[in-house]
């Protein structure tokens, strides 16, 4: 991806912020969106627990876990 950000800078010309288009900000929305996803995975993957049945997980999901 090519960026086409501006730099905004300070009275001694220090950069202080950057501007960036639209379209370019949801673009590195989603990609953060997609690595927290990944890192969520990742996370999940390291934790060891015991398997839980399909249908308990998904009534723990809808918030009725008293099956």
């Amino acid at each position: 991806m090519t960026t086409r950000e501006q730099y905004v800078v300070d009275e001694a010309g220090r950069p202080t912020a950057v501007l960036v288009p639209l379209d370019e900000w949801e673009q590195i929305q989603e990609a953060l969106e997609e690595l927290g996803a990944i890192r969520a995975y990742d996370e999940a993957k390291r934790q060891h627990s015991d398997p839980v049945p399909f249908e308990q997980a998904m009534a723990e999901i809808d918030g009725d876990a008293g099956i």
